[in-house]
């Protein structure tokens, strides 16, 4: 209670002050100047407010999730590890580790207690230490942010928290209370900083991002200075603090990657501290539920995340693969960020793409990142250094690539050094590749489990061992990625490239110089020089074709035929995070599928994903994407006049989705007619999918039919799919669980002006008697629609009588099926004689209703005009009219095998028996053999079906 009261009133105090903010990148924090300058407790009080404001703000990778987030809540301690110096050696495996830890975990604040090792009156040094992902920026935004609000360390007077990327950037010299002033211009004179007396006791520096800082503690190369006025290099001032030869007294923590450790020598450390991330499931546990458990408070929206998070542990207890990834909180990040778009997705939402979660993902990671040379000590780190990323692509990437193309998963050690530094010559190269495995290589690739199972069980297998990516999705994304870079050129055109590069900028000069010397001499000399323009049109010829294979294999891979009855791939990646609970679904492609690989491809052309990139250092052409764009619309054409089954029409609607491409869609969309999504698992983010890429379309574009019947459509996902419905004339939404509440928005559906529906299939879907009547009252003004059809809807006697009511105001409607509804005699009789005075109805659909023989006779007589130039209305019953076979039995007895798995079995044997007395009674009628021999055949349908009822043999609802 006292760290909220403190941090109220940190904010109420701070509401009048003006401060200028900056968001901190992912990989470490920056800060703009702070602007006041007090001197003593004041301005510590300023300070920390200012702090508070500007480690409050979190990335904008947060944005993923909505804004529910804030530091207070989502922030789970990861395991911390005071390790001995002679340990540090050793500690340079992988966390990724199954083991237990030796010691006991610390927290930061106890790293900070007295230690023997240094003498009374001198500050402790303490280095953090961890690979890429473990937390240690977000430990350090915590402590600050404690610090600020009084909960932690608060025996520091003062803390400084500094950005070594920020300081390695410096060029000028500066003094120590210059840096510090640069940064928080309130405390320029600060006593606390003076140098005087043992004041600095109270201080504590924070140093992120160590590595990213060349420092050279030689005396030679790096003067000693106890001044904090004098003006030195910012490396020099940092190696003068851990010295103790400035300000002895203050206490500093610097946090920095494996590779660095040995950067400051070990006596200048008081203690060494691993991080190790999330090694438990409890932790694991525990991150989720404070960020899953928080979707803007709705109750219905926290009971799903709870079963999330519950199908999410029970897989993390399995000891699965996703468990040994989430070691690493930044893999905690990414899975709630996938749940997070996979199950919480709002009509209104902004565009959030699976592709666009994974780049964000990186650039949380690595962005800014580079990977330096180790040149020299004293020059900027920034002049010798090339996008880690580019690396991680070129070599990691490459990894991913032959695995996709080969339908591998797993690599054996031998493939990893094939792969990943296996041509490096120069010490340059084996500099930068000693420092790529010791800080991210582990990043990506893990241990496979299955492997380490087997090698506990037989250890003389060493060589067995395997590694995998640590989440399936992102083999497949670093392969996209290396393919759409161009990376996997031929030799020819990676020559091309480069000679086409060269030739290109001589011709330059040349042409300069022909201009001057063609008026001496004849022009004729100089036509060999034209040769030098014709290489780069070779080139673009070349590159042009490269663009196109691009897009032929993200086309060939879209539509592979072994792939195209396994499940849909948004299905895939939840099974890959949550486990499969119950049977395993049957997997038809004999390898591993790789069905995300094209979708990524596509979604890495979007412009947001190549802004993204850019930063990282990975840049995608327009002129690429152009070229790209084209070809892919030919080839998705030509795929899609060809048959496809629902989970390959939902992985284009993904496709399209993720390429975020209006044109391309619209154009893609123009050669697609049907959309049949049968048997597809909605979800809300599929609903959301399949409208967004239908608004892409003109308003004039309409489908022929939208078939999403048995989807487990709910109420909610309806409101999301009411752009998709708009662009269709035929709407199937049969075996779903649409309720009354459903009706409400259906009826304001065809009520809207845009819309031009002309068939709608609600059947078995909960829409009881109110339902059907709130339905009905669009007919008076609704004049699109011909077909309806309420089979299994629960209408009953009333509702049947109001549709008989409200038939004569809608003078469109064709086709009318309100079959196994309860409807008795009286009630059919009624809608039946509304019908035949109907000017278009022809046909009424009413089996499976408990109707009386005598009921049934006068139907059919009914249905009959009563005057030549009437309509005859074709009322459907029974397999029988009167006594002849009716000429609809057939599709009466399909409509019944494919429905009955999901129908009450007894009503319909009940109504079999009927139907077998009917023939019975209309046999004994006949004299023609040939017409007895028809009813014994339709006897046999009918005892067919009758009998694989019995035997449960009955095919799934379609």
């Amino acid at each position: 209670m006292s760290s909220l009261k403190c941090l109220s009133q940190l904010r109420g105090a701070w509401r009048w002050r003006r401060v200028e903010v900056s968001l901190y990148p992912a990989t470490g924090f920056h800060c703009r100047t702070f602007c006041s300058t007090t001197s003593g407790p004041e301005s510590i009080e300023i300070h920390k407010r200012k702090l508070f404001l500007w480690f409050s703000h979190l990335p904008r990778e947060e944005k993923l999730f909505c804004g529910y987030f804030s530091p207070e809540t989502m922030h789970v301690d990861p395991l911390i590890l005071e390790r001995k110096a002679e340990e540090k050696a050793g500690l340079l495996s992988s966390v990724l580790q199954t083991q237990p830890p030796s010691c006991p975990s610390v927290t930061v604040e106890q790293l900070f207690d007295p230690t023997d090792a240094w003498r009374d009156g001198r500050g402790l040094n303490v280095l953090l230490y961890g690979a890429v992902g473990t937390g240690k920026s977000t430990v350090v935004r915590k402590l600050v942010l404690d610090w600020c609000t009084g909960t932690t360390l608060s025996h520091f007077k003062l803390l400084v928290p500094f950005s070594c990327e920020d300081l390695g950037q410096l060029s000028k010299v500066a003094s120590l209370r210059d840096l510090v002033s640069r940064k928080y211009l309130h405390l320029r004179k600060h006593p606390l900083l003076s140098g005087e007396g043992n004041q600095a006791k109270d201080v504590l520096f924070v140093f992120n991002g160590m590595e990213k800082m060349k420092l050279d503690f030689r005396i030679g190369a790096t003067e000693l200075c106890s001044d904090p006025n004098e003006a030195l290099p910012a490396y020099v001032v940092v190696v003068n603090l851990l010295r103790k030869y400035l300000l002895p007294e203050a206490s500093i923590l610097v946090t920095t990657r494996l590779s660095a450790l040995d950067r400051i020598p070990q006596k200048y450390v008081s203690r060494y501290a691993q991080i190790c991330g999330f090694t438990d499931p409890e932790r694991q546990r525990a991150y989720f539920t404070s960020r899953l458990l928080q979707q803007g408070g709705e109750t219905a929206c926290n009971h799903e995340a709870q079963s999330v998070i519950e199908l999410l542990y029970l897989n993390l207890q399995r000891q699965s693969q996703l468990a040994t990834a989430c070691f690493l909180p930044s893999y905690c990040w990414l899975t709630c960020a996938t749940l997070h778009f996979l199950h919480f997705t709002g009509a209104k939402e902004p565009i959030r793409t699976l592709t666009g979660i994974y780049t964000s993902f990186l650039r949380l990671n690595f962005g800014g990142e580079v990977l330096g040379t180790g040149t020299g000590t004293n020059v900027p780190i920034q002049e010798h250094q090339s996008s880690l990323m580019l690396y991680v692509v070129r070599t990691v990437g490459k990894l991913a690539f032959d695995g996709v193309t080969y339908k591998r998963t797993s690599f054996s050690e031998k493939e990893l050094e094939q792969w990943i530094g296996g041509k490096t010559k120069t010490d340059e190269e084996l500099h930068q590749l000693a420092m790529f495995r010791t800080d991210v290589l582990d990043f990506f690739l893990a241990p496979s489990v299955e492997s380490v199972k087997h090698l506990a069980e037989d250890p003389s297998e060493s060589d067995q061992r395997r590694y995998v990516f640590a989440v399936p999705a992102m083999q497949e994304y670093l392969a996209a990625l290396y393919v759409v870079l161009g990376e996997n050129k031929s030799a020819l055109e990676k020559l091309t490239s480069q000679v086409s590069e060269v030739i290109g900028q001589t011709s330059e000069d040349v042409n300069a110089l022909i201009n001057i010397l063609s008026k001496f001499i004849p022009l004729r000399i100089f036509a060999v020089f034209n040769l030098l323009k014709l290489f780069p049109k070779l080139f673009e010829k070349i590159s042009s074709l490269n663009k196109g294979s691009i897009a032929r294999t993200m086309a060939a891979e879209m539509f592979r035929t072994e792939d195209s009855y396994n499940e849909d791939v948004l299905d895939q990646v939840e099974k890959s995070l949550l486990g499969v609970h119950g049977p395993q679904p049957q997997q038809y492609s004999k390898g591993q599928p790789f069905e995300l690989y094209p979708i990524f491809m596509g979604g890495l052309l979007h412009y947001g994903n190549r802004v993204l990139l850019q930063q990282l250092g990975c840049s995608i052409q327009s002129t690429t994407v152009a070229k790209i764009t084209h070809v892919l619309r030919k080839y998705l054409v030509r795929e899609l006049s060809k048959p496809q089954p629902p989970e390959e029409l939902m992985d284009l609607l993904v496709l399209l989705y993720e390429f975020q491409n209006p044109r391309l869609t619209a154009e893609v969309l123009a050669s697609i007619r049907t959309i049949r999504l049968t048997n597809i698992r909605m979800t809300p983010r599929k609903c959301f999918v399949l409208s967004s890429v239908l608004s892409c379309s003109p308003a004039s574009y309409h489908l022929e039919e939208l078939d999403l019947s048995s989807c487990l459509l709910t109420h909610e996902m309806l409101q999301m799919l009411w752009p998709a419905f708009r662009h269709t004339h035929n709407l199937n939404l049969q075996f779903n669980s649409l309720g009354p509440e459903s009706c409400i928005l259906l009826r304001d559906l065809l009520l809207d002006p845009k819309s031009s529906i002309k068939s709608l299939k609600l059947c078995d879907n909960p829409l009881l008697e109110s339902g059907g009547c709130t339905l009905l009252e669009v007919l008076p003004e609704n004049q699109s629609l011909t077909h309806l059809s309420l089979m299994h809807t629960g209408l009953g006697d009333q509702g049947a009588l109001k549709l008989a009511e409200r038939l004569q105001q809608h003078m469109g409607l064709q086709e009318l099926n309100v079959a196994y509804n309860n409807i008795g005699d009286n009630a059919a009789l009624t809608l039946v004689d509304a019908c035949r005075e109907h000017p278009s109805i022809h046909t009424v659909h009413l089996y499976l209703n408990p109707l009386s023989d005598v009921g049934k006779q006068t139907l059919y007589v009914r249905g009959v005009p009563k005057t030549q130039s009437g309509l005859r209305v074709k009322v459907l019953a029974s397999v029988t009219e009167g006594s002849d076979i009716s000429e609809n039995w057939h599709p009466i007895l399909d409509v019944i095998r494919e429905n009955a798995s999901s129908w009450d079995r007894q009503r319909v044997k009940q109504q079999l028996q009927v139907f077998l007395q009917d023939l019975e009674w209309g046999r004994r009628q006949q004299q023609s053999f040939w017409k007895r021999l028809h009813f014994r055949r339709v006897e046999k349908g009918v005892r067919q079906t009758l009998h694989m009822l019995e035997k449960d043999t009955l095919p799934p609802s379609t």
